[in-house]
């Protein structure tokens, strides 16, 4: 996949197939940090990315439990990580994740991202001002 990438996305279908395509991308180690706000579709793009790997259980926002681990057909898990409440980098830490091991999703990561990997895909949702309903998003490596 050739970064940095942005896409204009009409509903919850397409968000799901691009979170499919970017699964075929990916591999263990990978961290993706999604950010935007409020029903972006954050979630539902990791349902997408889920899809694309296997996962057969149904993905749901880790808002409360903070973190959700996905068996995926790969024999590898898919973390699915909810930072909206996490002050810093060093609570991220609790929840001992392994980020080489496994392909992590953090939704609200911006400010835990440094503490988990060097390098990660930042991908950023944004509601069109407009409609409301149409998504803009832009995928790029993290600086």
């Amino acid at each position: 996949m050739k970064l940095p990438m942005e896409r204009l996305i009409p509903d919850a279908v397409a968000m799901r197939a691009l979170g499919r395509e970017l699964a075929l991308a990916a591999t263990a180690g990978d961290l993706f940090v999604l950010t935007g706000t409020l029903g972006a579709g954050k979630t539902t793009l990791v349902q997408g990315m889920a899809q694309g790997l296997g996962v057969v259980e149904w993905v749901t926002s880790p808002t409360f439990v903070l973190m959700r681990s996905y068996r995926t057909a790969r024999g590898i898990d898919l973390v699915h990580v909810d930072a909206y409440r996490l002050q810093s980098g060093d609570r991220i830490d609790d929840l001992d994740i392994d980020p080489d091991g496994c392909i992590t999703a953090v939704e609200w990561g911006a400010q835990v991202a440094p503490s988990l990997a060097d390098h990660w895909i930042a991908i950023d949702i944004n509601a069109d001002d407009e409609t409301l309903d149409l998504r803009h998003v832009t995928i790029r490596e993290s600086s």
